[in-house]
């Protein structure tokens, strides 16, 4: 593990250090040299994409493929356009998705994917371009069986739907390679809204359990991207008051409530931003400055931007200022300090591994309708989205029980996923 790869050994070191007791308890496992074997990815994939822009200029930029671990399925995790993306960034993505797949219950490696290409200012016809150069490199590397991307930041539908067609053009098969598809290329329905609206269920679990309720709890929001938007939703739906939302940009305040509906169509109909909602709603409070949003009171917070978007100072903040339960959406968007600083608060918090595993679960439920030719109702697709995160929640309960650490989820996500993964690797002779 190199030195400059630093979010990557943020990743490992936060790991590490919360799985302590249970390596304590089985000493034969640091013995047998997994943990380290573990730290290794099957393969890094680098290539080059070379593309062409509108002004018939070429175009270069970086493509990545970290293939983790496969012990328990074929790799599984999305593909990330963005100018920050870089290998360190991919590996500690890709390190992170073992062990939430392993908590899915379901048959899935991790992986990463993705390129420092970034969308934003792009046409569509560079962006499809681009999507279709990338693909002839990655598609040597997929299959259904094998490793099957989704999509991430900067890559959604359109997107996944453009490296589908050129998946096809250039191996002739049509099996489901990618997931995120548009509907009518063989989508499942609600899996834009999955990682979203499974954050909130097992959020909901998790408060029922400690007799709390989402309902009338005032939230706030990091990130109007999918996972945001879609959480807000949920939250709304549920009869919370959601009361604020950031972009890269800045941060969105009404204290009656934002006026959701309104929030996504004019971030997905009419392409606007977040500012737009104060023509609308002129009491709203719009500031160009995005870390507004951890200065609020609020009930509730879920963390769903990027990696590392809160530090120690802006998570204190927080619970200086009532902050009582938190879920993260995005992976890895605490630094270990500020993670730690929530763990000695004894606040109920959700930690990404666990808490935003519903989209690659619903990717999953998309291979399989795949797979079988039959695509599911929205209500199926939901039903089984709420089953598998009350199961992880489940799952994570108990082992933080077990470990008389009752609120300590970050010990119950990480110490169930990596005794999973690694009784997979010591069955096959990882």
């Amino acid at each position: 593990m190199s030195k400059y790869e630093p979010e990557f050994q943020q990743a490992v070191e936060e790991i590490e250090k919360s799985i302590q007791p249970y390596l304590d308890q089985h000493p034969e496992i640091v013995e047998s040299g997994i943990v380290e074997r573990l730290k290794v990815p099957d393969r890094s994939i680098i290539f080059k994409v070379t593309w062409m822009d509108d002004n018939n200029k070429l175009q270069v930029n970086t493509g990545y493929r970290v293939q983790f671990n496969n012990s328990i399925g074929p790799y599984k995790g999305g593909i990330r356009f963005h100018p920050t993306v870089n290998l360190s960034i991919m590996k500690f993505l890709a390190y992170e998705q073992i062990f939430k797949n392993a908590l899915t219950g379901l048959p899935m490696g991790g992986g990463k994917g993705g390129s420092d290409f970034d969308p934003k200012g792009k046409s569509v016809a560079e962006i499809m371009r681009f999507c279709q150069a990338y693909m002839i490199e990655l598609s040597k590397y997929l299959g259904p069986n094998m490793d099957v991307p989704a999509g991430d930041i900067g890559v959604g539908q359109r997107e996944v739907g453009f490296m589908l067609g050129q998946y096809k053009r250039l191996t002739g098969l049509s099996n489901g390679v990618l997931t995120g598809k548009p509907l009518s290329s063989g989508g499942s329905i609600l899996r834009p809204e999955a990682t979203g609206y499974g954050l909130l269920y097992i959020l909901e679990y998790a408060m029922d359990d400690f007799n709390e309720s989402i309902s009338e709890k005032e939230v706030l929001v990091s990130g109007a991207g999918n996972v945001g938007m879609h959480a807000a939703e949920k939250a709304a739906q549920l009869g919370a008051k959601v009361v604020g939302i950031s972009n890269v940009s800045g941060t969105l305040l009404d204290e009656v409530g934002l006026d959701i509906p309104l929030l996504k169509k004019i971030a997905y109909e009419e392409d606007g931003d977040i500012s737009d909602y104060v023509t609308v709603y002129p009491h709203a409070k719009y500031y160009p400055d995005n870390k507004q949003i951890y200065q609020q009171k609020c009930d509730i917070f879920l963390f769903c931007a990027t990696q590392n978007e809160a530090d120690e100072s802006d998570v204190r903040t927080l619970l200086d200022n009532g902050c009582q339960f938190m879920a993260e959406g995005a992976n890895m968007p605490l630094t270990n300090e500020a993670q730690d600083l929530v763990l000695a608060s004894d606040i109920l918090y959700l930690p990404g591994k666990a808490a935003n595993a519903g989209g690659v679960s619903v990717s999953l439920m998309e291979m399989s309708q795949n797979s079988s030719f039959m695509p599911w109702f929205a209500h199926e697709v939901d039903r089984h989205l709420r089953n598998i995160m009350e199961n992880i929640y489940n799952t994570i309960s108990k082992t933080a029980k077990e470990y008389n650490q009752p609120r300590n989820f970050v010990l119950g996500a990480n110490i169930a996923g990596f005794k999973k993964v690694v009784d997979a690797m010591n069955q096959q002779g990882f």
